[in-house]
Order: structure tokens, then C-alpha cells, then sequence
């Protein structure tokens, strides 16, 4: 059945994370908003494990990004707090921290050049004895030849966020794919048309859409270039019995390979013979520039789990209940597009790689800023200029940045 047409403030193009915070937070601010998207949150939501690590995911060449996430890490704690006041769905945030840990000597090397990095940058990371560490979290594995702390990380389930945000928003989600964009006589964007034929008119429209599926709405639309390309990963879900009751993300390199291992709290266990006592924990790190083909390969699901034995020895004993392949939405320089295009009327929310969950917020409070005038949030506007959209614009196209 063909869905009806409408016309709201806001339509927002993609149904992940992103899109419906930017959704949500325009919905607060009083604007009438519609969501389109056939498969909301089935995405890179769908497969990620919820580290709120702008610390721990600082890295070389990348302090814009770190600078991004520093600011949308600290609003965490308010977007959760409000959304669960706003729909009665607790959003628990895992406030430990992280360890960070080496596997062997080669592996210490490299925790400790990120370390200096985080010195240099003024962020708080600190090395600490082995011994430490295994005070903080008893159940790390017992060959680590060093250990650090990042007390500040949090981490989040972004599936209960998702189902939050969708049930705050209601029938204003649409199951519906965005194929072509409207623009009106003097080039402004107006509306939106899906895959069943309706017109979804608007004052603005704003894309949160993900890895290869930009493109085709973008076609006849020269001035806004959205350089986005699939990096894939896969995330493995485990539920753990009482006997291994993490308390803190464990991240770590195992002879050069990144791999983690992330606890949601008590009760949040699932698949056959799951109880009260059991949660689930999260292992991840591939990254591969592949498309999303939504295939785990055997040797990629075997290699996590054998390092992140290496670090939580005990998930030898979890159960293995979901096995999720996904692929991140990139951009070429890993800064996400946040903000205006150069097609009026036509805003971005895209391109966040691997820290779509994590920039959530700011990226919210600063679409929703542009659309309803007022200044970006406070101390992000340098930031915020690293992720404009028109970095990207053709050279030739009029309002690209020089």
C-alpha cells in the first residue's frame, strides 16, 4: 500500500542512530520532523558495540576528530538522561572506563607512543602496573606485558538507544526508501519521494543516510558531493554467565591487532538458557574496505575471538549468540559532514565511520541548530568547521568553500 504523502518541517533521510537523534532533538525543538527509511537502525547502528571512547579512539592525524568526539562524549550523559525521561526507557551508560592493554612487548610499543599522543593532546590516559590493571578488572587474561586506564570513556547499547529514540518518535518513522530529492525553481531542496510513489514535502531535508546509499537521491544535484564508502566490520554478541561479570571495556592490541571486548550490565543476556544473572558482551575491531555484503567469513569471526581470548581468557566459557557483519559509512579524510550543503534547504548528517554512535549528539544539536538558526553548540564551532559538508563540494560549484 502506498504510503501517504505529508509535508513536515524536517524529513531526515536514514533511520540509524544518527538520523533519528537529529530526528528526535528537531522533534524537541518543536519542529514537525518525518524519518524515512525501509529498514531503520538494520544498519552500522545494528552492528556496533557502543564505545563512548573519545580518549581511547584519539589517533595520529586525526586530532579534528578527537576534538569532535571529546565534545559529543561529554552530552552523553544529558541524551541519555533525557531520552529515557522522554520515553521511560532506561539508556544505562557503562561509566568504568576503559583498559587499555598490550598483548606482548611489540604491542606495549605501540600502547605507549598512542599514550604520548594523548599527553601531547592534553587527554587523560594513564599507564599503569599489569597488577593494577588485573586489580581493576580480575578476569584479564594472565599474559599482558602492559596495561593503561582511560577513566573518562563510557560506553552505551546502541540497540536500546535505537529502540528508544524510534519509540519517542513513533509513526513519524516511515519505512520507506528516499529515491529521488525535489528541488524548486531557484534550486532549493522542498522534498522528498519514496519507493511507493509518495511526496514527502518539507523545509529542510537532512541526510543521515549510510555506506552506499547516497548517491542514487543525489543524482541531478552537482553542488553536493558526498564522497562516503563502505568500511566493513563485524561485531560478535556473547552472553556471559555470572561467573565473568566485566565491569570495564577492555581494549587492547594482540601482536598489531585491535580487538575489544565490551560488557553491557547484569540482565542483559540472551539466546538459550539465558538468565537474570547473564549479560551480553560485545567483541569487535575488523575493518576491511569491502562492501556491505552482510557476509561473515569463518576465518574473520575465529581471529576476534582469538584475541579477545587473549585478553578476557573467560569468554571461552560465554555463549556465542550473534554474529553481525556491517559496514561503517567513511569519509576520505574519517571527519563525518555535519551541517548546510551548498543546495539550501539541504543539510548532512553523514559519513561518521566508526564513531556514528558516539558523535550522535553533537551531531543532533548541530544539524538541529542549523535548522532552526541558532548559533552551534558552545565551544565546537572550530571543530564543527572540520566536518562542514562543502569541503567536498566541486571547486567550480558556487558557495564551495575555497
Amino acid at each position: 500500500m502506498p504510503t501517504p504523502s505529508s509535508t513536515s518541517d524536517v524529513v531526515v533521510v536514514g533511520g540509524g542512530i544518527v538520523g533519528l537523534a537529529v530526528a528526535w532533538r528537531a522533534a524537541t525543538a518543536g519542529l514537525s520532523v518525518t524519518v524515512l527509511d525501509p529498514a531503520p537502525g538494520d544498519g552500522a547502528t545494528h552492528a556496533a558495540a557502543g564505545m563512548l571512547a573519545a580518549v581511547s579512539e584519539a589517533d595520529f592525524g586525526e586530532r579534528e576528530l578527537a576534538r569532535l568526539n571529546l565534545a559529543s562524549a561529554a552530552r552523553w550523559p544529558a541524551f541519555a538522561a533525557d531520552l529515557a525521561v522522554a520515553t521511560g526507557h532506561d539508556v544505562p551508560l557503562l561509566r568504568a572506563g576503559s583498559l587499555a592493554v598490550a598483548y606482548d612487548a611489540d604491542d606495549l610499543a605501540l600502547l605507549r607512543r598512542v599514550l604520548a599522543l594523548h599527553r601531547e593532546w592534553g587527554l587523560a590516559s594513564a599507564e599503569v602496573p599489569v597488577a593494577d590493571a588485573r586489580r581493576r578488572e580480575p578476569y584479564l587474561g594472565p599474559r599482558l606485558a602492559g596495561a593503561a586506564v582511560v577513566e573518562g570513556d563510557l560506553a552505551v547499547n546502541p540497540r536500546a538507544t535505537h529502540a528508544a529514540l524510534a519509540h519517542a518518535l513513533g509513526d513519524a518513522v516511515v519505512r520507506r526508501t528516499a529515491v529521488r530529492l525535489e528541488r524548486d525553481a531557484a534550486g532549493r531542496a522542498v522534498a522528498v519521494h519514496d519507493d511507493a510513489g509518495s511526496r514527502h514535502a518539507a523545509g529542510a531535508v537532512v541526510l543521515a543516510t549510510g555506506a552506499g546509499t547516497t548517491s542514487a537521491l543525489l543524482d541531478g544535484v552537482p553542488e553536493v558531493r558526498v564522497p562516503v564508502r563502505p568500511v566493513k566490520g563485524v561485531t560478535l554478541r556473547l552472553d556471559a554467565g555470572p561467573e565473568l561479570p566485566l565491569e570495564h571495556v577492555v581494549r587492547g592490541t594482540v601482536q598489531g591487532r585491535p580487538v575489544y571486548v565490551v560488557p553491557r550490565g547484569a540482565g542483559t543476556g540472551a539466546g538459550p538458557g539465558s538468565g537474570p544473572g547473564h549479560r551480553e558482551i560485545v567483541v569487535g575491531a575488523t575493518s576491511e574496505e569491502r562492501p556491505d555484503d552482510r557476509r561473515a567469513e569463518a576465518g574473520g569471526v575465529f581471529a576476534l575471538l582469538r584475541d579477545a581470548r587473549a585478553l578476557v581468557p573467560g569468554i571461552d566459557e560465554a555463549a556465542l549468540v550473534d554474529v553481525t557483519p556491517r559496514a561503517r559509512p567513511a569519509t576520505p579524510d574519517n571527519l563525518p559532514l555535519v551541517g548546510a550543503t551548498a543546495v539550501p534547504g539541504l543539510l548532512a548528517a553523514v559519513g561518521h565511520g566508526r564513531n556514528g554512535v558516539l558523535l550522535a549528539p553533537l551531531t543532533a544539536d548541530a544539524v538541529v541548530a542549523a535548522l532552526t538558526g541558532a548559533p552551534p553548540p558552545d565551544d565546537t564551532h572550530d571543530a564543527l568547521a572540520a566536518a562542514d559538508p562543502r569541503r567536498f563540494a566541486p571547486a567550480t560549484t558556487e558557495g564551495a568553500l575555497p
